[in-house]
């Protein structure tokens, strides 16, 4: 079967982020460019830095890059941290990696505790490391709250419990960037000292914005760190965010875009948020267990609301499937990554999305599996539909013929 130039109807864009802008938030950002020096786009820079506190939960200042996460990964680091300081991260998946192979080009020296991609933070073996740095050299702890690779989601709270426990000074430094405004995040409630986040998961924006909530014991930390920084320089940031304003030229029609993102989100409730995104996971999950595959994450703890890894059964490719699915049915979805590349396809149900779309995504991918000959139990949209309607059954666990 040949893709055509044109498909009709809307694409599933089915990833774990960038997600689906929404028509509001697009129009907000394709509305004419304003003056980053006028009044108002003060009056924008002020609301925006104040009201995306809320979706952090913190009442501490929120840094806003023109930047990828990747960049705001950085800024937490190079504010709060010095050249050749030790850090302590936990190998939840491929983000966490990523982090720490960042940390180490920019002369920090990380040490990644061994994890099985498969299950969340163990706090435990973290508090175990803590105590065995007596001299206190490691300065800070960087853990992925909800790994995007795997969909593993991590207890934070339960990670500065470890620290603490350890009577350890280290910093705690947390990836948010699939988790915030779609699972719950509490930054000042779970004592985190930077959080990190980009605008293209549960924010609903295109990327191109990031983010660091930062706590006064971070800031205190920059005043001190040896870094030379100025593109990500918290000081000069927030010198200007008093005013409204940005050191530099910031992303004025992204901005626009987040402040109408906010809107939405408030008005749907943060509260109501999570639960639809905890429903969509359930139900996908449902689907999943249905056609006899395993999720990628084994700990039914830490399943995570904003996407579903998938692993392919034995001699099947993952990618073939995708492209099967995006041939076939419009839809896009995501790839393994390391280790998982072409075992593992990754279901998105995350940012601005409702039941139909969370079933019309399971039937698309079962559609293309009945197509293309991977073995495996039909019905798992009807799976889905019971976990939508309060009917959730027991189905079975072996894996189809």
């Amino acid at each position: 079967m040949t893709r055509p130039s044109y498909q009709p109807g809307r694409h599933f864009l089915q990833l774990p982020g960038p997600t689906n802008t929404p028509l509001r938030v697009s129009e907000a950002i394709a509305r004419p460019t304003i003056d980053h020096r006028g009044p108002e786009f003060q009056a924008l820079g002020h609301e925006v830095l104040s009201r995306v506190r809320a979706m952090f939960k913190t009442e501490g200042p929120v840094i806003i890059y023109p930047s990828s996460g990747t960049g705001a990964w950085e800024a937490a680091l190079v504010n709060a941290l010095s050249p050749g300081d030790h850090i302590l991260m936990y190998e939840t998946g491929w983000f966490a990696t990523l982090w720490s192979r960042l940390a180490a080009r920019i002369g920090l020296v990380p040490e990644l505790l061994p994890g099985d991609w498969r299950t969340p933070v163990d706090a435990a073996a973290i508090e175990t490391r803590l105590r065995e740095d007596r001299a206190h050299a490691i300065k800070a702890v960087c853990v992925v709250h909800n790994e995007t690779s795997t969909g593993v989601t991590s207890d934070i709270a339960s990670v500065r419990r470890a620290i603490d426990a350890a009577g350890h000074p280290a910093l705690l430094m947390v990836d948010t960037v699939s988790s915030l405004a779609a699972a719950d995040y509490r930054h000042d409630e779970w004592g985190a000292d930077v959080a990190v986040c980009g605008s293209q998961k549960g924010l609903m924006l295109p990327p191109g914005l990031s983010f660091n909530a930062v706590s006064q014991k971070a800031l205190r930390a920059s005043e001190s760190a040896g870094f030379v920084r100025s593109y990500w320089d918290w000081g000069e940031m927030l010198a200007f965010n008093r005013d409204g304003f940005f050191p530099y030229t910031p992303a004025t029609n992204l901005l626009q875009g987040l402040k109408v993102a906010i809107d939405m989100l408030e008005e749907e409730g943060l509260d109501a948020v999570f639960a639809r995104h905890e429903r969509a996971g359930r139900a996908t999950r449902a689907a999943v267990r249905h056609w006899g595959f395993e999720v990628q994450c084994i700990d039914a703890s830490a399943d995570s609301p904003v996407l579903t890894g998938v692993r392919m059964p034995e001699g099947h490719s993952a990618d073939a499937l995708r492209a099967a699915i995006l041939e076939r049915s419009n839809m896009s979805l995501g790839s393994g990554l390391g280790q998982l590349a072409d075992k593992v396809f990754r279901i998105g149900h995350v940012g601005d999305f409702s039941d139909p779309a969370t079933l019309g995504t399971i039937a698309a991918i079962e559609a293309a599996m009945r197509a293309t000959g991977v073995p495996h139990r039909s019905g798992g949209t009807e799976a889905a539909i019971e976990v939508l309607a309060g009917e959730e059954t027991p189905v079975p666990s072996t894996q189809a013929a």
